[in-house]
């Protein structure tokens, strides 16, 4: 069996080892298993029932993780995406209007673009015409969704009625389960202790449960009705295909999903020095991202928590292959799941949201035709709960500076398309 393996992932040629590749893959698991109670919760914002979104998030990454792991051959872990999910349930159902099967519609053929532009020379075509600083942008961004995400999960703050942010009442015992499982939280995750985000769920949970806000009715049906659970199974929808709504989302979250990936996958096959990975590993992705839609869930990306797996010693696609097996074995857990209250998601959504804004360092600030419209983006998105939105704002002020100060010659023509698309559809909002 282990020469089977050595010869089919190249163990010796990654300088890596079956018991290496093993271990990196369980401390991988570990790392990334609080996603299904994150994901699911934050896909049953749509009007999904919460049993079938844990389904559909556990059927995705055993999906993405074993495709990654025989295809791209790198220990790359896909699961359903922080920020991206949001963008599912706050931006395409709650904001567009879309319903939960349509918005699957758009993850699947947003998919399938995305294999299309991974499969031929147009990955490099978009990678080079989108500027760094809007590409910068919308991952600072996504990362203020998820923080305000999370502070209006955990009660911190709320809104008004007339939708201001207003902090919450700090006596209530949502709130402060919330803010004892964040100190939780922070204190594990700064001290850089394995398994983390993990740990901080249980915690939180502990913790809810001393302020009785644990519902242990739901443990009462401990065995999986099939028919709720895979409710979502291939239920997408195609109801809203000849509408503009719909294809402006397929265009938001194509961008957001192909540009987000692009980053992560070159970054990642980098760190383990295996630059020639990326081809096969961004394909795998997109594959992966695509059959997302029909699983039932927001787009599978490649995770920040690879790297937990990649500093372990990981290599190569076995580490990948031994995760998505125990995404499997996790099926058993749903009941215990389901008792997950939202005091300790929220702690793991600021802190994953602060990461990603760090970002910002990476803008440059001397340049106000770069980063005016980056900070727009990085502004907007939070402030209209809308991704999509402040995506559209920033890419259509960006070349319009660059002409304003006789530049326009540093933007390419594909972004004076993609820019022009995105103005396009306000017009058409202003008509209708």
């Amino acid at each position: 069996m282990s020469n089977w393996m050595d010869r089919f992932f190249g163990l010796q040629t990654n300088g890596t080892s079956v018991k290496r590749e093993l271990s990196a893959g369980v401390i991988g698991f570990f790392t990334v298993v609080y996603i299904i109670a994150v994901n699911s919760l934050i896909l049953s914002e749509s009007g999904m029932p919460l049993e079938a979104a844990i389904v559909a998030t556990i059927a995705a990454s055993v999906f993405g993780c074993l495709v990654m792991g025989f295809w791209g051959n790198a220990p790359i872990l896909l699961v359903p995406g922080m920020g991206i999910n949001a963008l599912f349930s706050y931006t395409l159902v709650q904001s567009m209007g879309l319903s939960w099967p349509e918005a699957l519609a758009v993850v699947f053929i947003s998919g399938l673009i995305f294999v299309v532009i991974a499969f031929t020379r147009l990955a490099k075509l978009l990678n080079a015409a989108v500027p760094y600083s809007l590409k910068e942008a919308i991952m600072v961004g996504l990362g203020l969704f998820l923080m305000l995400i999370g502070l209006e999960k955990g009660g911190i703050v709320e809104r008004g009625t007339s939708s201001i942010l207003a902090l919450g009442s700090l006596g209530e015992p949502h709130v402060l389960a919330t803010v004892l499982t964040f100190v939780v939280a922070i204190v594990l995750f700064i001290r850089n202790v394995p398994g983390n985000f993990l740990f901080t769920i249980v915690a939180g949970t502990v913790i809810a449960s001393f302020f009785g806000l644990i519902d242990m009715s739901a443990m009462s049906g401990s065995s999986i009705n099939a028919s709720e659970a895979f409710a979502v199974f291939g239920a997408l929808s195609f109801d809203g295909l000849l509408s503009m709504g719909f294809w402006i989302a397929v265009f938001s979250l194509t961008m957001v999903i192909v540009f987000e990936n692009i980053g992560t996958v070159q970054g990642q096959v980098s760190f383990v020095e295996r630059p020639e990975k990326f081809g096969r590993a961004f394909q795998a992705t997109s594959v992966s991202s695509m059959m997302s839609g029909i699983f039932g869930t927001s787009p599978t990306v490649a995770s920040a928590e690879s790297m937990a797996a990649m500093a372990a010693g990981g290599r190569t696609g076995l580490t990948a292959v031994t995760t998505g097996l125990l995404f499997v074995v996790s099926v058993f857990f749903i009941p215990v799941i389901k008792l997950i209250p939202d005091s300790a998601i929220a702690p793991i959504l600021i802190i994953v949201g602060g990461l990603m804004v760090q970002n910002i360092r990476n803008l440059d600030m001397k340049d106000m035709s770069e980063s005016f419209p980056a900070l727009l983006i990085v502004a907007l998105i939070p402030f209209t709960y809308s991704i999509a939105d402040g995506i559209a704002i920033g890419f259509i002020l960006y070349p319009i500076l660059k002409i304003a100060i006789g530049k326009w010659r540093e933007v390419s023509m594909t972004l004076y398309v993609i820019a022009g698309l995105f103005l396009m559809n306000f017009v058409f909002h202003v008509i209708s």
